[in-house]
């Protein structure tokens, strides 16, 4: 037979076991962040725990889980013991507090993706619209992340987003991996939702009916909204972070020279000459402002009919003739990453909200995009001249 624990004790194991409970949001322990207290252990055995668990805000949208997974942890601890959990809303002190603890010490408002940061940015553009970026924008984000790598989006397509409904965040197919679809304000910081493992951010999760979905916005809000993304939205320790540009080289491609200087690119072109041509001159716009074109992706590539036959609806070899345009004159070549043929599992699967990786693996479009993002994976990033953070004594 043995003693019952000391109410210190029993504080201490219900600590612990509190400290297994993740925010869904930010990813991580609730106690960390300041969002559970054990206020009371009576001396006796059959009184009741007090707890508290405070939500940041009002309409928490991942209230039920944390609560869900809250009693959970307090039940394995405390067993048939009555307790009382208490559920309320931060204090605006408590806010504060909370921001800081995400933000880090002093609750910086600069972006993180400067170029000591050891995230890796890559924006994906192409020339024109229309040839799938967004789709390899998503398909990207999600095979890395099934690859263990902690993955963002950031939808800067303002004028023709479309990541929330390919990643499956609107429509009938909705869901969320933490129960939220739209961010989640907390003063003037943003918790993206996360969708398939991979955070989002995008314009078309702040628009109300009122606006038909419809932005019509000028260089200097886009430029504006853009840094809003980068410096107010919590995505965590990110080990890449993908810009789904919009087409052409306009204000935001300028923006993202800009605020992102260090950012890597990969082009995405169709194989039709047209295409081909126009796809390079994003390439060579992003050099300008500094960034390193690392690959070209084709969309639209021939594919093999249920006869056997390959069919080009689209032609051949713009993907290559992008790379091979892009790498005269520097030191690194190209690499064409994939030739993603044409496929209706992938339009199905946007149209699903679940990217073609995950729903269609063995799709020959899928194996393609799941190719380009293994060879982004293993692309080695160069740390000289970076900050690691190390000191020596």
């Amino acid at each position: 037979m043995t003693d019952a624990p000391s109410p210190e004790g029993l504080r201490e194991r219900l600590q612990e076991a509190l400290a297994g409970v993740v925010d869904p949001e930010i990813r991580r322990p609730v106690t960390e962040l300041g969002m559970v207290d054990v206020l009371d252990v009576p001396t006796d055995d059959e009184s009741a725990v007090r707890l508290e668990l405070r939500l940041t805000i009002t309409g928490c949208p991942a209230a039920t889980r944390i609560e869900r997974d809250t009693r959970d942890a307090i039940e394995s601890v405390l067993g048939q013991r009555p307790y009382e959990l208490v559920v309320g809303v931060m204090t605006p002190e408590q806010r504060r507090e909370f921001q800081e603890r995400v933000r880090g010490p002093g609750g910086a408002r600069t972006h993180p993706f400067g170029r000591d940061s050891l995230t890796r940015v890559i924006a994906v553009t192409s020339g024109k619209g229309g040839v799938g970026k967004s789709t390899v924008t998503v398909n990207l984000a999600v095979a890395l992340a099934a690859r263990g790598l902690s993955v963002g989006i950031v939808d800067a397509d303002v004028h023709g987003y479309s990541v929330p409904a390919l990643m499956g965040l609107v429509g009938e197919h909705a869901s969320s991996d933490s129960g939220a679809l739209v961010p989640t304000r907390v003063g003037d910081l943003i918790l993206p939702p996360i969708a398939h493992g991979v955070k989002v951010i995008s314009i078309g999760m702040f628009l109300d009916d009122s606006d038909d979905g419809v932005v019509a916005w000028r260089g200097p809000m886009l430029h504006r909204t853009l840094e809003q993304f980068l410096r107010d939205v919590h995505f965590g320790d990110l080990d890449v972070l993908l810009v789904d540009l919009p087409p052409g080289t306009g204000d935001v491609a300028i923006s993202l020279g800009q605020l992102l200087p260090g950012a890597e690119v990969v082009v995405v072109t169709t194989p039709q000459p047209a295409a081909a041509d126009v796809a390079v001159r994003s390439g060579l716009v992003a050099r300008r402002t500094g960034q390193r074109v690392v690959g070209v992706i084709e969309t639209m590539s021939p594919a093999i009919g249920a006869n056997g036959e390959s069919f080009a609806l689209f032609g051949s070899g713009g993907g290559a003739r992008v790379a091979g345009r892009l790498s005269a004159d520097v030191p690194e070549p190209v690499p064409l990453l994939a030739e993603v043929p044409l496929s209706e599992s992938l339009r199905e699967a946007g149209d699903r909200g679940t990217p073609s990786v995950l729903s269609a693996p063995d799709d020959p479009a899928s194996r393609a995009l799941q190719q380009a993002a293994e060879r982004l994976a293993t692309r080695p990033d160069p740390l000289v001249g970076r900050p690691l953070g190390i000191r020596v004594r």
